[in-house]
């Protein structure tokens, strides 16, 4: 029995050592770093600790023990967050839906801007724990009272549940602004990664005298009718992109032959509630000033480049904020010490220098 105690420790040793092992290899075998990146050695170490984790969530899966999506979600609820002396936080429910709000401690004589934002996480992952941090930096820089939803997320859920559950919370904090001491007129929508996404859906389907805030957020293509490729090829379509981000020999995307069948499955895919870049031009007319950041390094960045000027060319005024040296998540690691990259701090220092320059 001993022996057993002694010879178990070591071959997990040996295991997790040699998935980190191959996690390494993999990364350096398939992974370019861009030259613009500032400290490539600390992003390689970062993503080597991503592929390590996918891999483990991987073996997990195959073994039985669990999925990769669980496997993450695991991981995410052992991130301890840290308290920040100058707000006071507090867990909520509105309804079924899960909310945090983070409010200044020091009382203030007159109402506030408030903030709402949804966080990132593909819809499958995040949480308001990972985006405390983030949340509680946004509300204390910007002397905010900032309300973070924390939606459900697939594949418990279907797809809608997350954006009514955004609707429903923004609906029911924006109508009892003055419980929580926030001046009506001074409501920001702010996202990042998808949330971004859902913070442009919340904004076309309430259309308020509201800013809009949106930090970075089309798929076999044969279940797209012909009418809609129309509007795809005006609204899309790469020449819509400035020059300089347009890369040297992509080719044209045609129409694929229209499949009845993949429509049928497919079709939720082109609600409007699923993507905002295809709302029609008199939705977009009437949407709020925004400010959109896009980072160079990021699969994203043509979504946000596509909806600036989709908003540019309905008479929207837009703020824009682009990175070079930035990559899709850096945010998060704004105050991540020596995990945190220069484009981390600019990207909030922008957000947070643009709120309290509006109101």
């Amino acid at each position: 029995m001993v022996v057993l105690w002694l010879v178990l420790p070591a071959a997990l040793g040996t295991f997790f050592l040699g998935v980190f092992v191959w996690a390494v290899f993999e990364h350096f075998l398939t992974t370019d770093v861009p030259s613009a990146l500032r400290h490539p050695a600390k992003f390689r170490f970062l993503h080597c600790i991503f592929v390590y984790v996918v891999t483990l969530g991987n073996i997990f899966k195959k073994i039985g023990v669990c999925s990769l999506l669980r496997f993450l979600q695991f991981l995410q609820k052992s991130v301890r967050i840290k308290e920040d002396p100058a707000l006071v936080v507090t867990n909520l429910r509105f309804g079924t839906i899960p909310v945090r709000l983070f409010q200044p401690k020091t009382p203030s004589p007159s109402p506030q801007r408030g903030i709402i934002f949804f966080h990132g996480g593909a819809a499958l992952a995040g949480s308001l724990d990972i985006y405390h941090s983030l949340c509680g930096s946004l509300a204390r820089e910007t002397d905010s009272v900032l309300l973070a939803v924390g939606y459900h997320k697939l594949p418990d859920h279907h797809y809608h549940t997350i954006s009514n559950d955004c609707l429903n919370a923004s609906i029911h904090f924006l109508k009892t602004l003055g419980t929580y001491g926030v001046d009506s007129s001074r409501v920001v929508l702010c996202g990042d990664s998808v949330g971004a996404g859902v913070a442009a859906l919340i904004s076309q389907t309430l259309i308020p005298a509201y800013r809009l805030l949106l930090v970075g957020c089309h798929r076999d293509r044969g279940f797209i009718p012909p009418k809609v490729w129309k509007k795809y090829r005006k609204w899309l379509s790469t020449d819509n992109l400035p020059n300089r981000f347009k890369k040297t020999g992509c080719q044209p995307v045609f129409p694929a032959p229209f499949n009845g069948a993949a429509y049928l499955e497919n079709k939720h895919l082109l609600d409007v509630e699923n993507s905002p870049l295809v709302r029609d031009d008199e939705i977009i007319g009437q949407l709020p000033e925004a400010f959109l950041v896009s980072c160079e390094n990021d699969m994203l960045r043509d979504d946000a480049l596509l909806y600036k000027k989709r908003l540019e060319d309905q008479g929207v005024p837009v703020k824009w904020y682009h990175v070079e040296d930035g990559f899709h998540g850096s945010l998060m690691l704004f105050d991540k010490k020596s995990f945190s990259f220069p484009c981390s701090l600019k990207i909030m220092n922008a957000i947070v220098s643009y709120i309290k320059s509006i109101m």
